[in-house]
C-alpha cells in the first residue's frame, strides 16, 4: 500500500467513525423521520445527516477530490472520487433490523482503491486498501486479516443474493433458480452483509442486480483484497454495470458460465 493510500484509508476510517456516531444514535429512534424519494425508495433523517457530515469532512480534508453520494449526487472531479452510501440497507434501518452499514470508498479513474463498510448495529467493520489486505474488526476486538474460502466446486458452495424480485425484474429469474439448484446452500442474507460474509470465507458466491456504484464500491476492494473476484454478472469489470458478482475466485468463471447458459440457453 502506498503512503497516499494509507492516508486515504485512515481518512475513510475516520469518516466511518463519524457516520457511526450519527447513525447509531438514530437507529430505532422513536422520532425517526422517513420520506419517499422520486424512485419510491425510502430515506431517513439519518441517511441525510450522515452524508452531509461526511461531505463536510471531505470538503476540509480533500477539497480537490470529487464526491458521489446516494442522497446528494455528484460534485467535483471524478479522477479521485469518494463514493458514499450513508446507510446501505435503509429499509432495514427504518424497520429496526440491524443489517445496515455506511459504505465509503475512494475510486481513482473509476476503480475503487479504498473501501470501508461499517455496520455499528452489528459491531462490525470491514475495510481494505489496494495492496494491504482486507480486514475485519468486530466487537471492538483487534482487527483480523480476512481470506475468502477455498471451496472449488459449485455443489459445495454457499450462495447469497439480494432478493428474488431483483432477479425477476432483471429478467434472470430462471438463472437464479438454476444457480440456487446447483449450489449446496442458498440464502438471501442481503445488502452489505453478504459481501462481508464472503470476504470472511463464510459465503462463496454473492450476486445481485439493480446496484449503483455506492452500493458496491467498497466491496470491490474488500473482496479482491481478501483473495476473491468482483465483477458484473456477465464477468465484465467495473462497478457501473448495474449488477455485481463476487466470489472466492475459484468459482467465478463457473458462476458466470452457469448464469449465461441458463439465461440465454446457449
Amino acid at each position: 500500500m502506498t503512503a497516499s493510500l494509507s492516508d486515504d484509508l485512515t481518512l475513510a476510517l475516520t469518516l466511518a467513525d463519524a457516520a457511526d456516531a450519527i447513525s447509531l444514535a438514530r437507529f430505532r429512534a422513536a422520532d425517526l423521520t422517513i420520506s419517499t424519494k422520486p424512485d419510491r425508495t425510502h430515506v431517513t433523517d439519518a441517511d441525510l445527516a450522515v452524508e452531509e457530515a461526511l461531505r463536510g469532512i471531505l470538503t476540509v480534508e480533500r477539497p480537490e477530490d470529487g464526491i458521489l453520494g446516494e442522497e446528494f449526487g455528484t460534485e467535483g472531479s471524478t479522477r479521485r472520487q469518494w463514493i458514499i452510501d450513508p446507510i446501505d440497507g435503509t429499509a432495514n434501518f427504518l424497520r429496526g433490523v440491524p443489517n445496515w452499514a455506511t459504505l465509503i470508498a475512494l475510486a481513482i479513474d473509476g476503480t475503487p482503491v479504498v473501501g470501508v463498510a461499517s455496520a455499528p448495529a452489528f459491531r462490525r467493520r470491514w475495510w481494505a486498501a489496494r495492496g494491504s489486505g482486507a480486514w475485519l474488526a468486530e466487537n471492538e476486538s483487534e482487527p483480523r486479516r480476512l481470506s475468502v474460502s477455498g471451496v472449488a466446486a459449485l455443489d459445495d458452495a454457499s450462495l447469497s443474493f439480494q432478493s428474488i424480485g431483483q432477479w425477476r425484474d432483471a429478467g434472470y429469474l430462471d438463472a437464479l433458480l438454476d444457480l440456487s439448484g446447483a449450489v449446496w446452500r442458498d440464502r438471501a442474507y442481503g445488502d452489505m452483509w453478504s459481501y462481508g460474509l464472503l470476504a470472511e470465507g463464510l459465503v462463496d458466491v454473492v450476486a445481485e442486480f439493480d446496484v449503483k456504484e455506492y452500493d458496491i464500491a467498497p466491496f470491490a476492494v474488500i473482496v479482491e483484497e481478501a483473495g476473491g473476484r468482483f465483477s458484473a454478472i456477465d464477468g465484465s469489470e467495473g462497478i457501473s454495470q448495474r449488477s455485481s458478482l463476487a466470489t472466492n475466485g475459484l468459482l467465478h468463471e463457473a458462476v458466470v458460465a452457469r448464469i449465461e447458459h441458463s439465461h440465454t440457453g446457449s
